[in-house]
C-alpha cells in the first residue's frame, strides 16, 4: 500500500498562532495541514505577503495544504455559519468562498472545501437546491480561474447532507471536473446507508480531499480514535492510491492539540500498518 498524506485541520489548534500549528504538526510528522480561514489564523484579506510566508513557512516543513472554510462564527458573530448559500443574501458567503480561492492558489493548496449550509425554514427545498445550484456555478467559474477544485462535503443536517446529495448536486452542475468531493469518514458512520468503507470506494472516482475522525451511528459528534464505532483498517485500505490529504479533524479538543495530535497520527499509523498487513496476507 501506498503512504496516504496525514494531515490535521488547524481549527483542532485554535489556542495557537497558525505558525506555531504548523510548526507542531511538522514535529509530530505530519505532512500535510488543512487550513481553516477563520479568526485568529488566516483570514481573506490577508495580505498577500502574509499568506506568501505561510506559504514558504509550509514549504520549509514539507507541508502539503488544503483550504477548509468551515468556521463556525467566520462570518457573522452571532449566527453560526451565517450566511450560508441558501440563505436570501449569500453574497457574504459567495465572497468569501471566492477569496479563499484565491488565497489557495497562493499558498499552492490545491483544494478548497465547502458545504452547502442548512435549508433556512422560509426557504422551500426547490428554491435551496435552485440557489445552492446558482452560486456553486459562479464559485466553478472562479475555480477555474483560480486554478483550484472544489471539494464539496456532506454534512449531517444540511441541504446536501450525504453522498447521494452530493452524486445530485454534481448532475445538476453537469459533472464539472472542478466540483470534487470532500469525504468525512466520521459522517460515514454516523449516517450513509452503506459501510464505512464501501462509501469510501464509492466515493474515490469524485474525492479530493479526506477528513477523518471516528464517530458512532446517529450521532454527529468529532471523537478521538478508538472513542467511536469504526473499523478504520479497512477505511484506510479502501483509500488506497488516494492522493490528497487525509486530515483529522478534531475542530473541539483545541485544549489539548498537541496531545490530541500526537495520539491521531500515531493511532492512523498502527491502523495503516493493520491495513497493509492484512493486504499482503491476501
Amino acid at each position: 500500500m501506498t503512504t496516504l498524506t496525514w494531515a490535521y485541520c488547524t481549527n483542532g489548534f485554535r489556542d495557537h498562532p497558525l505558525d506555531g500549528t504548523l510548526e507542531v504538526l511538522a514535529d509530530l510528522g505530519y505532512t500535510g495541514a488543512a487550513v481553516s480561514l477563520d479568526h485568529g489564523h488566516l483570514m481573506p484579506g490577508a495580505s498577500p505577503a502574509e499568506v506568501g510566508r505561510i506559504a514558504a513557512l509550509a514549504g520549509r516543513l514539507g507541508l502539503a495544504l488544503a483550504v477548509e472554510t468551515g468556521g463556525r462564527f467566520t462570518l457573522d458573530p452571532r449566527r453560526k455559519h451565517f450566511p450560508t448559500l441558501l440563505h436570501d443574501d449569500a453574497e457574504p458567503r459567495v465572497r468569501f468562498l471566492c477569496e479563499a480561492m484565491r488565497i489557495a492558489a497562493d499558498l499552492g493548496a490545491p483544494v478548497v472545501h465547502l458545504w452547502s449550509g442548512i435549508r433556512p425554514p422560509e426557504v422551500p427545498e426547490h428554491e435551496a437546491w435552485d440557489r445552492l445550484v446558482r452560486h456553486c456555478e459562479r464559485l466553478l467559474a472562479e475555480a477555474e480561474t483560480a486554478g483550484v477544485t472544489l471539494g464539496f462535503e456532506p454534512e449531517p443536517g444540511m441541504l446536501v447532507a450525504d453522498l447521494a446529495g452530493y452524486d445530485r448536486l454534481r448532475g445538476l452542475l453537469g459533472g464539472h471536473p472542478r466540483f470534487g468531493l470532500t469525504l468525512d469518514i466520521g459522517h460515514c458512520r454516523c449516517l450513509e446507508p452503506y459501510d464505512v468503507p464501501e462509501c469510501v470506494e464509492r466515493a474515490l472516482p469524485h474525492l479530493v480531499h479526506v477528513q477523518i475522525e471516528d464517530m458512532r451511528r446517529g450521532v454527529h459528534e468529532h471523537l478521538e480514535f478508538g472513542e467511536g464505532e469504526i473499523d478504520f483498517p479497512p477505511v484506510l485500505a479502501a483509500l488506497e492510491g488516494f492522493g490528497g490529504l487525509v486530515a483529522v479533524e478534531l475542530a473541539r479538543h483545541s485544549h489539548a492539540a498537541p496531545e490530541v495530535a500526537r495520539r491521531s497520527i500515531e493511532f492512523l499509523r498502527r491502523a495503516h500498518d493493520l491495513a497493509c498487513a492484512g493486504r499482503s496476507r491476501r
